[in-house]
């Protein structure tokens, strides 16, 4: 702990930026894979194939894509872009099947007579898909966000600072505290924005708490 108190200001600037780096692709990866998941769930023909090609993206190495992304991009090698731009593409991979889930798990009733009602198709998808597909989709932005936090910490061997940073540099030392810290920090990052989504997913889909309720009292 003594070490911690001697470097809190590096290790805080560190978290800083790993929440940074991990904030970006998570906000731009939902919003990208949002319509994606939606057209997959509208087109059935399209799906799987639609599908099955988004989920290769994920396989592809972490460490191998941030290297090559600076020949595609035109970027430094030591840039943050390259890291939140392949970070933002396993957000991609993994979100687009949690919101394709995520709209179909709306009833087919319910689509119905949001139609019979007048809703139009960008109406419907809008003010009725949305709001029930909400608790699906914040499911799965969850997991796109423990995904990314620990992703980030990859970034640190091409020279990305984070806390990756820390377990880079306690191996170079042989020094463990600084790895502890970094596997404490990170871990601890994940947890807050884990707690902040639920918390927003509270405030935002209040009627998913009292569904919940409802289904515990019952």
């Amino acid at each position: 702990m003594s070490w911690l108190f001697d470097n809190f200001d590096y290790v805080w600037d560190l978290t800083v930026r790993h929440m940074w780096l991990s904030a970006i692709p998570i906000v731009v990866g939902f919003v990208v894979a949002l319509p994606i998941g939606w057209y997959a769930n509208r087109h059935r023909r399209v799906r799987g194939g639609l599908l099955g090609g988004v989920s290769i993206l994920y396989t592809i190495p972490s460490l191998p894509l941030f290297v090559i992304l600076p020949g595609i991009l035109g970027t430094g090698f030591l840039s943050a872009t390259n890291v939140l731009v392949g970070l933002t593409v396993y957000a991609v991979a993994i979100m687009v099947r949690s919101a394709s889930d995520a709209f179909g798990s709306v009833s087919p009733a319910v689509l119905d007579a949001a139609s019979a009602s007048g809703y139009s198709s960008r109406g419907r998808a809008l003010a009725v898909e949305l709001p029930l597909a909400g608790p699906v989709l914040l499911a799965g932005l969850r997991v796109v966000a423990v995904s990314t936090v620990s992703l980030v910490s990859v970034g640190a061997l091409i020279g990305v600072s984070s806390l990756g940073s820390l377990f880079t540099d306690g191996y170079q030392r042989d020094f463990r505290t600084e790895i502890v810290i970094g596997i404490a920090a990170t871990v601890l990052v994940a947890l807050v924005f884990d707690a902040v989504l639920v918390l927003a997913g509270r405030l935002l889909m209040p009627w998913a708490s009292t569904t919940r309720a409802t289904a515990g009292g019952a």
